[in-house]
């Protein structure tokens, strides 16, 4: 279990974030004036380790954090129906919450994941975006093919129609752009001078980020986690990334809603410590053809003694060949019932 507070305040363009074990003060330019922070080989600050990013903090502000934990709780107490095998209307239940790392023990005085707007809410979708939102009731239709959100998926069961993270090619909580979510919330990062390995545990995804300055991979060439380049800015590690493919939305504000395309999208992470055991993960998204204004979010990661397992995706193992075979099931008994 880990408990811990941060309580962020902005003025004259200092950021000053107090934590459990330290406070430091943080210039524009990201570096940490303490001397606590661990150092790499080359002198820049150290990153490599295990990292927490479970958070029980909305990405948009609704209601007072303090009424996070309570409504997990609850959350966890109504789900128990799902183990006694009662259906609830034609939903397909997965996992109680027993099974959910909800996060709800850690206390943050945030009222979202979003920082910038400051009102914490995602800026209003450009007009004529597409925005697809799938579920586990057979009530919603995807509005189109390619799936392009994480998790879920909707009628029909074809392997077409689930979400990405069911297919097992792209994580639902590891981004890029990371958010919270689900279980697994960990990563490791490993560093070298010119290269940083970003290794999240969900769906056991490897980003490797060159250092050296090389530029982006031609505009043709797309993929599931973009073309990442980095640099360092003082003590901040910055993370460009662009070239995402037209598969996925160029945004995910949950597991079953996708907005607009990945081939507009521009992301950039950071990455600087706190304190000593603290991490700032902040990601920026700027895509203008899907929302009119850019947004950023910060999500504290704490490190973590613990290992990173190796991940199965049984829904790729079983379950897609299951509905597969199932769907030929239908069609003889189908065929049959014409006899």
């Amino acid at each position: 279990m880990r408990k811990h507070v941060f309580v962020t305040l902005f003025m004259a363009g200092t950021c000053i974030v107090v934590g459990p074990q330290l406070a430091t003060a943080q210039s524009d330019s990201g570096a940490a004036a303490t001397s606590l922070v661990p150092r790499h080989a080359d002198g820049r600050p150290d990153l490599q380790g295990v990292w927490d990013f479970r958070s029980n903090i909305p990405l948009e502000r609704r209601d007072p954090a303090a009424a996070q934990a309570a409504r997990a709780a609850a959350q966890r107490s109504a789900d128990t129906a799902a183990d006694d095998g009662r259906a609830r209307d034609e939903d397909l239940v997965s996992y109680n919450q027993f099974w959910f790392d909800s996060g709800a023990e850690v206390e943050d005085e945030r009222t979202s994941l979003i920082v910038s707007p400051a009102d914490g809410r995602l800026p209003p979708l450009v007009p004529g975006t597409n925005r697809q939102v799938g579920s586990y009731m057979k009530s919603f239709l995807p509005a189109e093919r390619p799936v392009r959100y994480r998790g879920g998926g909707a009628y029909p069961n074809g392997p077409e129609d689930r979400g990405i993270a069911e297919r097992c090619l792209v994580g639902f909580n590891t981004g890029p752009p990371l958010l919270p979510g689900g279980y697994n919330q960990n990563l490791q990062v490993f560093q070298t001078p010119d290269h940083v390995v970003i290794y999240n545990e969900m769906v056991h995804d490897a980003r490797i980020v060159p250092l050296d300055g090389r530029p982006h991979l031609p505009n043709a060439i797309r993929q599931w986690l973009g073309d990442s380049r980095g640099y360092w800015d003082g003590d901040t590690l910055v993370i460009e990334s662009t070239n995402f493919t037209e598969k996925t939305s160029g945004f995910n504000d949950s597991l079953t809603t996708g907005m607009g395309d990945g081939t507009t999208l521009h992301l950039t992470e950071r990455l600087r410590f706190s304190d000593a055991h603290t991490l700032e993960y902040e990601f920026t998204v700027n895509d203008p053809a899907t929302f009119t204004r850019p947004f950023t979010g910060m999500i504290p990661m704490v490190k973590s003694d613990g290992l990173i397992f190796e991940y199965a995706c049984h829904e790729g193992n079983y379950g897609l060949s299951d509905i597969l075979a199932g769907a030929r099931m239908e069609e003889q008994r189908a065929e049959r019932a014409t006899k």
